[in-house]
């Protein structure tokens, strides 16, 4: 190979000295670039000797002529030459060649990258069917690449959720306490982006995760109860609402001739959606109750129900964990819900 870990070279489109300090594939390595790490090609750097061999030196320069302050222009520095897209999740491929000589996808590299001039701390959290499995704490600085970890292509098929935790460093006024984004990356998409990258012979593949830091939220506008109970509107506590909410089910069954007698009329999202809103319904009320579990029977099917239930309850803060496994009361079709209070 032509070039080692370690040496320095010259990436040819910015014509600036950096080093490499891991390769990709036999194609691809990464540099780093005063103190910023990035993928890059092997054909678009080069070893940086030629440069400085031809470099001229002025062995007599003249005195540089007098300059008033009105002629001197404002240096620009190499942020501000750069375009604010807002916080993104990058994915690296890393391959590898197995023994018949074909190249296959080992891991994927995961960063943060911070396309804008804000600052921002973010509580980073990688789970796999609603359990954790690496957590972080950090901040990221304006235009910096963040790397956070690798993640194994073979878990990539276990629904994976990157889910982060905004904040700004100072809290400032009109603005969000936080911003919450999660991307959830299934086999089929995962697999059809790298097959994007290699066609494109592009090194990563992205997810936007925060556009532009978000305002606070109005405030809500307190009524005066004693005013709606003198013109005879009912006022409950909110300690008692519970006595006045339809009662919970330890069941729910969301088959779709359970739900409406006219299903045979109905489309695939007309279905779907009903079962989503039955599903929303009984689980708010299980919380409501403080219900201890909830089991929810979607059935086995083509599992669209099934994933569309799993993803809402990876991001509901009630739920301790789920499982989906074999009941003799249910079959496979069944998840089973466990709360914490």
């Amino acid at each position: 190979m032509k070039y080692q870990v370690g040496d320095k070279v010259l990436v040819l489109h910015s014509d600036e000295e950096g080093e490499i300090v891991e390769f990709i594939n036999k194609n691809m390595a990464m540099i780093e670039v005063r103190g910023v790490k990035f993928p890059v090609h092997l054909d678009q750097v080069d070893f940086p000797y030629y440069k400085r061999f031809t470099q001229k030196k002025k062995d007599n320069p003249q005195p540089a002529s007098k300059k008033y302050v009105d002629d001197i222009r404002k240096e620009k520095t190499a942020k501000e030459d750069r375009i604010e897209n807002g916080v993104w999740l990058n994915f690296l491929p890393v391959m590898d060649t197995d023994e018949f000589g074909d190249e296959y996808v080992e891991k994927l590299k995961v960063y943060l990258v911070n396309n804008s001039k804000a600052v921002y701390k973010f509580d980073y959290k990688l789970t796999f069917f609603g359990e954790a499995d690496f957590e972080l704490k950090n901040s990221i600085q304006p235009f910096e690449n963040f790397y956070i970890h690798d993640v194994d292509f073979s878990d990539m098929s276990d629904s994976p959720a990157f889910e982060f935790d905004f904040s700004l460093p100072v809290a400032e006024k009109g603005k969000a306490d936080h911003f919450e984004s999660v991307v959830k990356l299934k086999p089929k998409q995962t697999f059809n982006r790298i097959e994007e990258l290699k066609k494109k012979n592009e090194a990563s593949f992205s997810y936007l995760l925060l556009d532009k830091y978000p305002d606070k939220a109005p405030e809500e506008i307190k009524l005066p109860l004693d005013k709606l109970a003198s013109k005879g509107f009912k006022i409950y506590s909110a300690k008692e609402a519970r006595k006045h909410l339809e009662p919970a089910r330890s069941v729910v069954d969301l088959h779709i001739e359970k739900l409406a007698d006219n299903h045979e009329r109905m489309n695939n999202f007309e279905m779907l959606t009903l079962q989503l809103k039955t599903f929303e319904k009984f689980y708010d009320l299980a919380v409501a109750h403080m219900q201890p579990t909830l089991v929810v029977i979607h059935g086995v099917g083509t599992g669209k129900l099934r994933d569309e239930i799993h993803d809402a309850l990876r991001l509901k803060k009630e739920v301790s964990y789920f499982v989906n496994q074999y009941d003799s009361r249910y079959g496979y079709g069944a998840t089973e819900i466990f709360f914490k209070y």
